[in-house]
């Protein structure tokens, strides 16, 4: 009996899903926090949960990951060096200032624009060398010819033995300053994944598995581990990509709606026919417009960890996310004991970091930077959590809530508090942590509200189960305006909207939420089997997934019946007849396809690839077509 191992490192969790190859039923699963600043540890503790008989037998292990992710959000990618020839926009900003433009790049045809400028690459590479990890380099017009990119990638080989990231590498869409952030992205990534994967693989040889590694990408497909060395960038958003693909297969339905409701944040996003719904436009991560394809989602700022907070006589949810009151009580020894003797503060101080039921803990991040306020701030926090209270004790005055905000923001302080997860355990529907500390903070809260804590927690549950069907009506009506929605979902016309695809609900106790969702809207919800972990088996149910466009050109549009330019992931070449051309294309667009399939392990007779043809022309042309789009789309079966 063989099985397959799916592992998804999320923002709160990281989840294990087991599986038995011969009937792909989900065997076993388990769940632990997800450990930061290294993923491993908590990777480690979720595979802790499944039975070492069974990880002897498992051949395939699929991952998914918030690495790539939270690198770039957090910036501490490794240093890399830009290189930018051709005609690009030097207003624009980018992510480095190890950045050089120079002469060089191609034209929409392919031809030359103007001579590479050798020398000045040499000069760059030779001053920044000893200060960067990566190179990454960006040509304008490399999709229609990746000469230059590809000469000044061997200098830089030869120079230093460094990495290096070429453009046309990531993408083949028009767009040079996209592409350039794209690949200055990817090579800042380089290092972290080297060193995720092969931390990985070590954990897979001290557990005995013998198993091939893949990794899930942001578009719903997956990759082979060499791609992923070489391509960190597209696990961006792999985990969106995960929940949707994982809750397709627990559905069993291969057209839904998906609802994902993690510890940040709650994700909408669709599937159509098992094809994920993908941006156009690519992946924007920490500001910067990438060209990686990922898939098309919307996301609110209300998930599982959001913490809920009062002032003047309102309550509120988010958008940052704390560590809940019910599981700090199983984490700190004591903290029971201080929540039940809150202090509270001066009502005129409230805002979001200055609550009764909000404290405060040290983490075990680097230290770095800090102003002379926040050295003094941090010095009255230590391994167990205090309130606002106890630090202007400690520190003979109240603390400011700016400095707290920024020790958050520098990972040097987790902060605990009241969370729509406590509001579940208060209303008796999820245990899994401890309930009277739940209680107790919803008691603070509601009576600085004048009412009670089931009556609070009732309604608070009430507005998260509105913000997701909100969240969904909104994806599902792209264009149509947000107060329009808002007021149809909150009732204020006698109608409601009807949902004509399947909408499946992924996350911790969701099923919770069932019944109080359909108040809002009609639909047919779905919460699977393992929906708490549906993001691991989407990390394994992901399908190998690759498409390919190749361009065909007549060199000469004065004798378009001779000489023909290919255009493909590989470079310009040369035919003389469109014949010809034609029919290379079609046998490279399945060579390149095939091959990526097998760098992720799939066989040729599981690969099915669809080809689809679109000639431009103008009315009356009697040549062969101006131009020639050849779209491969291959789809494989892990």
């Amino acid at each position: 009996m063989q099985y397959s191992l799916g592992i998804d490192a999320g923002g709160t969790y990281t989840d294990a899903i087991l599986v038995r190859d011969s009937d792909r039923s989900v065997v076993t699963s388990n769940k632990a926090l997800t450990t930061y600043p290294d993923l491993i540890e908590g990777i480690k503790n979720a595979i802790d949960g499944i039975d070492d008989g069974y990880l002897e037998k498992v051949k395939l292990v699929s991952l998914s990951t918030t690495l790539a992710t939270n690198t770039v959000l957090e910036d501490t990618g490794y240093p890399v060096g830009l290189i930018l020839a051709g005609e690009h926009n030097v207003e624009k900003d980018f992510p480095t200032n190890n950045i050089i433009f120079i002469s060089g790049g191609h034209d929409h045809m392919g031809e030359e624009s103007a001579p590479l400028d050798m020398e000045a690459v040499k000069n760059f590479v030779q001053k920044v060398q000893d200060n960067v990890s990566a190179f990454a380099v960006s040509s304008h017009f490399s999709i229609r010819n990746p000469e230059h990119e590809l000469r000044v990638k061997e200098l830089i080989t030869e120079l230093t033995g460094k990495p290096v990231v070429c453009g046309h590498e990531l993408s083949q869409d028009v767009g040079a300053y996209e592409r350039s952030v794209t690949a200055y992205l990817n090579a800042q990534l380089l290092p972290v994944g080297k060193h995720f994967i092969n931390a990985i693989i070590d954990e897979m040889k001290r557990r005995h598995m013998n198993a091939r590694l893949i990794m899930l990408k942001c578009d719903g497909s997956v990759v082979g581990i060499r791609d992923a060395l070489e391509r960190p960038i597209e696990s961006i958003f792999s985990g969106p990509a995960a929940s949707l693909i994982g809750a397709s297969y627990l559905a069993g339905t291969g057209t839904c709606a998906v609802v994902d409701v993690g510890g940040t944040s709650t994700d909408v996003s669709m599937l159509y026919e098992n094809v994920p719904d993908l941006s156009e436009a690519g992946a924007v991560v920490g500001g910067w417009q990438t060209k990686v394809k990922a898939i098309h989602m919307e996301t609110s700022a209300m998930g599982g960890d959001s913490h809920i907070w009062t002032k003047d006589k309102k309550v509120y949810i988010g958008p940052r996310r704390v560590e809940p009151l019910c599981l700090a009580a199983v984490k700190y020894k004591g903290f029971l004991e201080k929540l039940k003797s809150v202090v509270v503060p001066s009502r005129r101080l409230f805002d979001e970091n200055i609550q009764p039921t909000k404290f405060f803990v040290r983490t075990e991040h680097e230290i770095v930077d800090l102003t002379e306020n926040e050295e003094m701030v941090l010095s009255a926090i230590g391994n167990d959590p205090v309130s606002f209270d106890e630090m202007s004790n400690r520190l003979k005055k109240p603390p400011s809530s700016f400095v707290l905000s920024s020790l958050i923001k520098k990972r040097l302080v987790q902060a605990i508090g009241f969370t729509p997860t406590d509001v579940l355990h208060v209303l008796g529907e999820y245990d899994e942590w401890n309930s009277e500390a739940s209680k107790l903070g919803a008691d603070v809260i509601a009576k600085l509200n004048n009412t009670g804590k089931y009556e609070l927690s009732a309604s608070l549950k009430n507005r998260f189960a509105r913000n997701m069907a909100f969240g969904l009506m909104s994806y599902l009506l792209p264009g149509v305006d947000a107060t329009g929605i808002e007021r149809i979902v909150d009732g204020k016309f006698k109608v409601k909207f009807d949902v004509e695809v399947p909408v499946v609900l992924l996350g911790g106790p969701v099923i919770a939420y069932k019944d109080e969702i359909t108040s809002f809207i009609n639909a047919e919800i779905i919460v699977p089997d393992h929906a708490n972990v549906g993001n691991a088996a989407g990390a394994l149910f992901g399908k190998g997934i690759k498409r390919i466009e190749i361009l065909i050109k007549p060199v000469s549009l004065s004798d378009p019946d001779r000489e023909f330019f290919v255009f493909s992931p590989d470079g310009r070449m040369k035919f003389d007849t469109y014949v010809q051309a034609l029919a290379f294309a079609n046998d490279h667009g399945r060579l390149l396809t095939y091959g990526y399939m097998s760098e992720c392990g799939i066989r040729q007779s599981n690969v099915d690839v669809t080809v689809t043809e679109k000639h431009v022309s103008p009315e009356g042309w009697r040549h062969p077509p101006m131009e020639s789009k050849i779209t491969f789309v291959g789809v494989g079966i892990i």
